[in-house]
């Protein structure tokens, strides 16, 4: 079982206000452990003063949730009430915020963490903790909620290249599907 350091933490929050300075941005970053546990967090010099704890919360989120913020986010959509709910929960020790900013850290197929940014948009914010984790080797796909192992469309890519190496497409085989009824 893999954890995260505090020299690899540093790491991830160092280039990660070094990339948004580079944008202009000044923001806060914290990263957590699988836990959710924080391991570090920094606010660079002119960050709104909230920005650090939205900052917990993204990467609390990433990490517990064991999914991106922004994979979460069609599921807060359907179901609100759901959502709102998570964040009353007795062990829940910050607000569940999907969102964009909010990347789980995985390395060699495990979780490890969650990183998140905030003081840009939701974009800047999301293509700056992009942009860090996988430049310093960190896996970015994810499988989707009740796909155990897949990565987000992967299963659907796979029935399609099955579908086109047996020389039929989803509609020949509809159609003689409902043709043979």
């Amino acid at each position: 079982m893999s954890s995260l350091t505090l020299d690899a933490a540093d790491e991830i929050v160092d280039s990660a206000l070094k990339r948004a300075q580079s944008l202009g941005k000044a923001v806060s970053v914290a990263v957590v452990d699988a836990g959710g546990f924080v391991i570090s967090v920094r606010r660079s010099d002119g960050a709104r003063p909230l920005t650090p704890d939205i900052a917990r919360a993204k990467a609390y989120t990433a990490a517990v949730m064991q999914r991106p913020g922004k994979m979460l986010k069609k599921w807060q959509e359907s179901q609100p009430v759901f959502f709102a709910q998570l964040s009353q929960l007795p062990g829940a020790a910050m607000p569940i915020m999907a969102t964009e900013g909010s990347v789980t850290i995985k390395k060699d197929g495990e979780i490890i963490g969650g990183l998140g940014i905030a003081g840009g948009t939701a974009d800047e914010d999301q293509q700056v903790a992009d942009d860090v984790l996988e430049s310093l080797g960190y896996e970015l796909e994810f499988a989707a909620w009740g796909v155990a192992g897949q990565p987000a469309g992967t299963t659907e890519q796979a029935r399609t290249t099955e579908t086109e190496q047996a020389g039929t497409t989803e509609t020949e085989q509809a159609g003689t599907t409902e043709a043979g009824a």
